[in-house]
């Protein structure tokens, strides 16, 4: 995220990375990276580690984001060198209660994230395609989360009732009711079809492998010994066609797959931006950048393609 959380304090974090991780922290620092998740840099005992903190609902419990992230861990230990995986607590695990939400440590990495234009480079997307590859065709750690729809079939009609009235929940409320009340036959129309290839999915679910989730560039990290995969948080058993949608143009791929992945990118956004601005907010640089996902998920409600998240 952008801005630091409101909700925990630099000392809190601090303090649970000293009492899980390191043995003393000397710097805590935010980073404005990404968008989903806060992130830090800690030092301590002549090492750095990459801090995360994930809020927790609606895309996981406490229980499906510890699978998730020892399912990396053991997929790096069984020699796929791509995962940039968590590092274990001194208990065992891989996440750390911090109220709201868990916390997780993976080894500093230094090496740089390509640009969209760098990771559309035909060398580099051979580079992500091996990575996958051996991705996909590794045994699935025991416990690995399963895949699932995102949203089911009464997402369409609650998002309408929900948008049938102003939202007073902050400044930026009226515009995203809006656009979504707007778009609510296309909403409908996309909820459909994507249950619809969700069953064919699941009828060939003895065909589904370990996968990302969200290999994109911003997930990617290139160093010196080779490219590193990060932010494991959506490691799942699924279609292969999870991890090739932004691919789909260099890879074998069922179409349909394509299809279901892209449009399960576009309606679980949806439903986070309605969960976002339905909530109370201020107007602060996530609220505008999430208002700005939002518009690119509805720029054109004639064509299935999604956006990426903004990174």
């Amino acid at each position: 995220m952008l801005t630091p959380p409101t909700f925990v304090d630099d000392a809190t974090i601090s303090r649970a990375v000293g009492a899980h991780w390191l043995p003393e922290v000397d710097t805590l620092d935010h980073l404005p990276w990404g968008f989903g998740a806060h992130h830090w840099r800690a030092t301590g005992a002549g090492r750095a580690l990459f801090v995360t903190l994930d809020q927790l609902a609606p895309r996981h419990t406490a229980a499906s984001l510890e699978a998730a992230y020892r399912g990396a861990a053991a997929l790096a230990a069984s020699g796929l060198d791509v995962v940039c995986a968590p590092l274990p607590t001194r208990s065992g695990r891989f996440t750390a209660d911090a109220g709201r939400g868990a916390l997780s440590v993976t080894p500093w990495l230094d090496g740089r994230t390509p640009s969209e234009d760098d990771a559309a480079a035909p060398a580099h997307v051979a580079v992500v395609l091996a990575a996958l590859d051996a991705l996909h065709r590794t045994v699935p750690p025991d416990g690995l989360p399963v895949w699932a729809p995102r949203v089911g079939p009464g997402f369409a009609a609650r998002l309408r009732e929900a948008t049938r009235s102003p939202w007073t929940s902050g400044p930026l409320a009226e515009e995203a009711r809006g656009l979504l009340a707007g778009n609510a036959a296309a909403i409908t129309a996309w909820t459909a079809r994507y249950l619809e290839l969700a069953g064919r999915a699941a009828a060939r679910r003895d065909h589904w492998v370990p996968t990302h989730g969200e290999p994109h560039h911003a997930n990617q990290v290139v160093t010196g010994d080779g490219l590193r995969l990060v932010d494991w948080e959506s490691l799942a058993l699924a279609p292969a066609e999870r991890d090739l949608v932004d691919l789909a143009g260099h890879a074998q791929a069922d179409p349909e797959m394509i299809e279901l992945f892209q449009l399960d990118w576009r309606l679980s956004e949806l439903d986070e931006y309605a969960r976002w601005f339905a909530a109370p907010h201020t107007g602060t640089d996530d609220d505008h950048t999430a208002l700005d996902g939002l518009r690119e998920e509805l720029a054109d409600a004639e064509n299935p393609l999604p956006a990426r998240r903004p990174s």
